[in-house]
């Protein structure tokens, strides 16, 4: 099956968990309805972001968020990317996309390998490693369109992680992120046009809507890149839903045009996964 329909989900955050499942859950459905195979949610869906709310808004996986995932991507029969929660395990918290196939089975959970930990001077300083620990494995999935890797916002900074997708055969690379007004319009874009045309895939990205009131405004703009470094779908800041038509043999094509992955100079220098 080569070609499939992406939905990203660009959901308003709220602080009341309860109802960040509700809607959440209520866009996924509506997503279905309009043919989507596969679908992601953004980054900390189901809490506002901050490393004050991360202990508070914490469950175990399963929890009561993945378990309403489980049973929405089974009723539409969908594979659902379920962005990110904070999750608690053994004593630790981590930034955690659990993504769930049509049968509702747990297919992989991706903990944020890169923490986000930055300084920009007057404009915005952030340490996710205050409260979260990071992750310490790959993640991809298997579809009958494509295999899917899976990284969160930060992890799109790091062009290892995605050569080693596209070295474990990816084809699409997802990442639930939420940039923010300085980092956003400087290199949201930017990053996932370099990932798409580095590795010749299809790069998305799912963030949570604009709420200019929470303490942590994220960018929105979810976005689907193709292997070409087109932008194919693009929302702005509202909450929404962006749908994009996934051809895989744009992959095949674009690769047999401009061949860099036989053209490597493996003599030279070389992007190697340390664990499976």
């Amino acid at each position: 099956m080569a070609t499939f329909r992406l939905a990203l989900i660009q959901l308003h955050v709220s602080s009341i968990k309860s109802d960040n499942l509700t809607r959440a859950c209520g866009l996924v459905r509506k997503a279905a309805t309009q043919g989507a195979n596969i679908v992601s949610l953004p980054e900390c869906f189901n809490s506002p972001y901050g490393t004050n709310y991360f202990p508070e808004y914490a469950e175990k996986i399963p929890g009561e968020s993945t378990q309403k995932l489980s049973e929405v991507a089974k009723e539409c029969s969908i594979y659902l990317i379920g962005g990110s929660i904070p999750e608690e395990d053994s004593g630790k918290l981590y930034n955690t996309c659990a993504v769930f196939g049509p049968d509702g089975d747990l297919l992989v959970k991706h903990r944020k390998l890169h923490l986000f930990d930055i300084d920009v001077p007057g404009k915005i300083t952030f340490q996710e490693s205050k409260t979260l620990s990071p992750g310490d494995s790959f993640s991809t999935f298997e579809t009958p369109y494509c295999r899917v890797g899976l990284g969160i916002c930060y992890d799109i900074r790091f062009a290892e992680l995605a050569q080693v997708y596209a070295q474990k055969g990816c084809q699409l690379l997802v990442y639930p992120g939420a940039f923010n007004l300085t980092t956003g319009p400087a290199h949201w874009e930017l990053l996932q046009r370099g990932r798409a045309v580095d590795n010749q895939v299809y790069v998305a990205t799912a963030s949570p809507a604009r709420d200019d009131k929470a303490s942590y405004v994220a960018w929105g703009h979810s976005t689907v890149v193709s292997p070409w470094g087109e932008v194919l779908a693009k929302a702005g800041t509202e909450e929404t839903i962006v749908y994009s038509d996934i051809d895989l043999k744009k992959v095949a094509e674009i690769r047999q045009q401009i061949p860099i992955f036989s053209q490597k100079r493996s003599d030279l220098y070389a992007v190697e996964a340390k664990k499976p």
